[in-house]
């Protein structure tokens, strides 16, 4: 199997030197991302497109290599493709037909042909003597050129030629690795999974600067979507998670602040810390979820009294956005439903926050903070590879991983929706349920506990995690499949 990768427009512009170096750093993020799926794996092409050859020939495997193209950073497009040697248009004929015939009965249809090479022939001959050939041959409604209901796409290149079996939108953006790395300040909510995407997909390696506020529950919370952002659109890079303990620094706040000044400077603790960490690992800038105006501490006069606070540039890529528009792209890039479960930490309450933040009354309040409560924070963090987030979980305690099934077990398949429509569960002769692992929580109490549950995951990893922390809770009847 074949595919053609279309680069993202804005590569196709930039200097000779600068689009070889981001094509081949493309190259490298599809061989990483792809290599788990087939380790034989190719990706070539210097210069316009790529070209994607895998040994996979079952349509659920190709539909999940698909799947991970298309979350690839840097690709506009990707083109299912049967590839031909060029001998002449009839024979192009021929091809078109054996694929297309049936599909276009009823139908309307055009044919579209992009061609480069020298041939004796334009891209409108092959066009009309094909599409010309179909409508003999066919049963279809007739031509329309413009909203047909078929595409009959054909992709000449020099002596051979392609015929487009399917064609899927990418990513875009530029390939990760090709811009300076970020550290974005993340809590599991809308805003900041969403700007952590988006400067991922700008080529940005983004890691992760966690404040936990909230216990074990809302790091595991905010480790999971981590995960998924890692995995589904970052995984060509090792990226690093890192938690900063900032329960004692919220409780500093809460017994020396003012009230209406509580939220600011919690922000100003935040850039402080995570501008520590981030110059210890050589990053040079700070990713935030703010949008102008969204809360009380998001006006102008406030960000500006927060970003006095350290010398690194803050990027906020949602600043303008609408609400309704950053959840729009969390639903699109898969982390709404992250959103929606995570437990809500409101670390500070004020009455009747600042909107306004003088610098002054900002300064003097802080006088009365401890500030080696700040330093021993930073001191106590820690950090992780995000490929190792889940496993790091499971050393605390071992879980029952069963390769076989009893008669009376029920298997959860508790992967993300998108992975579980691609690709779904079966066993034969046993029952299984759809509980994704963020319902988990809520939906495993209300089944019935005379039960025994094996949770499935494609790795087993996040299964094992979800089976633990059901242990915890006290559900003893519950162990992971692992086949």
């Amino acid at each position: 199997m074949k595919f053609i990768i279309k680069l993202f427009s804005e590569i196709t512009i930039k200097s000779t030197p600068v689009r070889k170096r981001f094509v081949k750093q493309l190259r490298r993020n599809i061989r990483n991302v792809c290599r788990p799926l087939d380790e034989q794996i190719t990706a070539t092409g210097t210069w316009d497109i790529i070209y994607v050859e895998t040994v996979l020939s079952e349509r659920p495997d190709i539909d999940q290599l698909s799947e991970r193209l298309c979350c690839i950073p840097g690709i506009h497009q990707v083109l299912e493709v049967a590839e031909h040697p060029l001998t002449d248009i009839e024979d192009i004929l021929e091809k078109a037909a054996a694929v297309w015939l049936d599909a276009l009965t009823d139908k309307t249809f055009a044919v579209r042909v992009h061609r480069s090479g020298n041939h004796d022939f334009r891209s409108i001959d092959v066009e009309r003597l094909v599409g010309g050939g179909l409508i003999e041959r066919s049963k279809a409604a007739g031509v329309r050129l413009k909203n047909p209901d078929i595409k009959v796409e054909i992709e000449i290149k020099n002596d051979c030629y392609f015929m487009v079996q399917r064609r899927l939108n990418g990513l875009g953006g530029y390939p990760l690795g090709t811009q300076d790395p970020v550290l974005s300040l993340i809590s599991g909510g809308f805003d900041s999974t969403v700007s952590s995407f988006l400067m991922s997909r700008r080529g940005m390696t983004t890691h992760f600067c966690f404040f936990n506020l909230g216990g074990h529950a809302h790091e595991l919370a905010v480790k999971e979507v981590a995960y998924y952002l890692w995995s589904q659109y970052a995984a060509s890079h090792r990226v690093r998670f890192v938690t900063i303990p900032f329960e004692g620094v919220v409780e500093e706040i809460l017994n020396k602040i003012e009230n209406s000044q509580m939220g600011v400077i919690l922000k100003r603790m935040m850039l402080r810390a995570a501008t520590a960490v981030a110059k210890e690992m050589k990053i040079q800038a700070l990713v935030t979820g703010e949008a102008i105006a969204q809360v009380s501490s998001q006006t102008l006069p406030n960000l500006a009294v927060i970003d006095s606070v350290t010398d690194m540039l803050v990027l906020r890529p949602l600043i303008t956005m609408d609400k309704q528009d950053i959840i729009n792209v969390a639903s699109r890039i898969g982390t709404e439903v992250f959103a929606k479960n995570i437990p809500e930490y409101c670390a500070v309450i004020s009455k009747k926050p600042t909107t306004c933040a003088k610098p002054a009354k900002i300064m003097a309040e802080e006088a009365h903070f401890n500030v080696s409560v700040m330093d021993a924070a930073i001191e106590s963090r820690r950090t992780v590879s995000v490929h190792d987030i889940i496993a790091d979980d499971l050393t605390r305690e071992a879980v029952e991983v069963v390769s076989q099934v009893g008669k009376n077990e029920i298997i959860i398949d508790i992967r993300h929706p998108s992975e579980e429509e691609i690709k779904p569960f079966t066993l034969p002769n046993h029952k299984a349920l759809t509980i994704p692992f963020y319902q988990l929580a809520t939906r495993f109490s209300e089944l019935d506990a005379g039960n025994y549950y094996l949770l499935y995951c494609e790795k087993g990893l996040m299964s094992q995690l979800h089976a633990m922390h059901l242990r915890d809770a006290g559900h003893d009847n519950v162990g992971v499949y692992q086949p």
